[in-house]
């Protein structure tokens, strides 16, 4: 039987780095349909909310494309973040995804980093 936290962990990794989570979406997630990314994100979230960290980066390097559904993800990332005073960035971002962002305008709303190692480095993560 499948459940819901295996579903999680198919779709999304969280890693935590100091006060810094990294959110690692598979590559699946570009097929996975609406009704099932939304309860995969908030599994993803549900921690994240428990002991917020202070920045969350999104490694979207495995990541080819994303449609609305996976944008509604971010943008609630983002606004968890931001109630906490902290920031949402994205790592790993290729030409197709920084295209589709810059045409919605939301480059804007977040920094966008080659790799996370680099918005890690910048964003000063502590172990």
């Amino acid at each position: 039987m499948t459940t819901d936290a295996d579903l999680t962990k198919e779709f999304f990794q969280v890693r935590r780095h100091g006060d810094i989570a990294v959110i690692i979406p598979s590559p699946q997630i570009e097929h996975l349909p609406e009704t099932l990314l939304q309860p995969a994100a908030q599994m993803v979230l549900a921690p994240l909310k428990e002991n917020p960290p202070n920045q969350i980066i999104v490694d979207l390097s495995g990541v080819n494309y994303f449609g609305s559904a996976f944008i509604t993800f971010l943008l609630r990332c983002h606004l968890m973040a931001k109630q906490r005073g902290s920031e949402l960035v994205l790592a790993g971002v290729n030409k197709q995804i920084r295209e589709l962002l810059r045409t919605t305008a939301l480059d804007t709303l977040w920094a966008l980093y080659d790799t996370t190692a680099e918005a890690i480095d910048e964003l000063g993560a502590t172990d």
